[in-house]
């Protein structure tokens, strides 16, 4: 399926059929461009995308009795009751196709902000595009941490970044090592574009400062059509730990390779990415029962917070599937943004983006474990714990940090 141009107006009038007395007393609309690869290798993650902003879009234009910024009112109070409208655009994974289509978004589709992107190379492209024309960019799901780092006035990123999610990685083998489980050396293996370098560059640097011996660093072509010489390398090398990042289709092709050359390490520690995507362990999850991944969400926050597994219903009728690291900092982005955009009781812009400037959200208003939502100088928000999940028995639960582990980790994996 190809989507190239999507408008979804979710929970609006239809003032036309009303006639020009609703239409004048209809309050406006707000549109949010939203930026994903809705064709080629990662178009399930747009398609998985489109369901999380539409079920946040749902409940900001509805009414429901969730603890949720704009979830007890129907649209935006702050602009008379206007709706959102979700305008989508698909980027094909292409940081240029990105950039065009952040410049659409914004003088043909007249869009007030932008989300997005999955790829951290288009959020680059899509962001500084909307630099340029005063348009707040919102990271929901980039996690590249050069990206906040750039000095862009109207950049902003909720969830955490790579270097929060390793360092949450390492939190966790200290306290394994405490234990007396043996960890001492690491093996990185990362895809070539700004995702696997940055993250390569973040686990290396902490394995130096803690202590951890890197025995192979393999950065491989992303979306090659072989891994054998790289899981060659690996095999060799026999670390303690492996910790791949991969995008869905690489990963896939990684776990596969490593059955065929019968290459079985301790223990895998993914920097999520394909790692969290049905689709992998749709196609490889029998070899992977124990595998651990960081994340910035788990249903089993559900226990504790009711609203989250309401919303995760509502995404799941959408999508039949449940809410996971990616579609979950979808579902809040939107909801960060509209909060801002009704704070501003405006669509102006430089408006939204001083309100996102000012967003200060309790992080029990949130459907993560996180403190809360603030954003530093940079529009990085510091406060967004990273979770470390393990696959078992088909499903994901959060054996990291103490307060949020509902099970002891199983190591080594099996």
């Amino acid at each position: 399926m190809t989507i190239t141009r999507r408008n979804v107006l979710l929970g609006a009038t239809a003032a036309a059929a009303l006639g020009p007395i609703a239409a004048r007393a209809q309050t406006s609309e707000v549109k949010i461009g939203v930026i994903y690869p809705f064709s080629g290798a990662s178009a399930q993650i747009g398609v998985d995308a489109q369901r999380a902003f539409e079920t946040a879009a749902e409940i900001i234009n509805g009414k429901y009795d969730y603890d949720l910024p704009l979830a007890r009112t129907e649209g935006l109070p702050g602009l008379g009751g206007a709706k959102i409208k979700l305008v989508f655009a698909d980027h094909q994974a292409d940081p240029q196709k990105g950039r065009a289509e952040a410049e659409r978004l914004i003088t043909q589709e007249k869009v007030s902000a932008i989300i997005g992107s999955y790829q951290s190379a288009v959020a680059v492209t899509a962001s500084q595009t909307c630099e340029r024309y005063q348009i707040p960019y919102l990271s929901a799901d980039n996690s590249s941490p050069s990206l906040h780092r750039r000095g862009l006035k109207y950049y902003f990123r909720a969830a955490p970044h790579d270097e929060m999610f390793s360092g949450a990685m390492f939190d966790f083998f200290d306290m394994m090592k405490k234990k007396g489980t043996k960890i001492e050396t690491l093996a990185l293996f990362h895809e070539d574009t700004i995702f696997g370098t940055d993250s390569g560059n973040a686990q290396l640097k902490l394995a130096n400062e803690r202590g951890y011996k890197i025995v192979a660093d393999i950065k491989y072509r992303a979306n090659s059509p072989s891994l054998s010489a790289e899981v060659q390398q690996l095999k060799a090398a026999n670390a303690d730990v492996l910790m791949p990042s991969s995008y869905t289709t690489d990963g896939i092709l990684l776990v596969k390779t490593m059955a065929e050359l019968g290459y079985k390490p301790n223990a895998i520690v993914a920097q999520d990415a394909g790692f969290s995507e049905k689709a992998l362990y749709d196609a490889v999850g029998d070899k992977l029962e124990g595998v651990i991944s960081r994340g910035s969400f788990s249903l089993d926050l559900a226990a504790k917070r009711p609203m989250v597994g309401k919303i995760n219903d509502m995404f799941k009728a959408k999508s039949g599937k449940d809410l996971n690291d990616f579609s979950s900092r979808q579902f809040m982005g939107l909801i960060v943004m509209a909060d801002a955009i009704n704070r501003a009781k405006s669509a102006d812009g430089e408006k939204i983006r001083d309100a996102l400037a000012a967003t200060e959200m309790p992080g029990e208003q949130t459907i993560m474990p996180w403190k809360r939502v603030k954003f530093d100088e940079s529009g990085q928000n510091n406060d967004a714990d990273p979770v470390l999940l393990q696959y078992v028995g088909g499903k994901f639960v959060t054996i990291f940090p103490a307060q949020a582990a509902v099970a002891e980790a199983i190591w080594p994996m099996k």
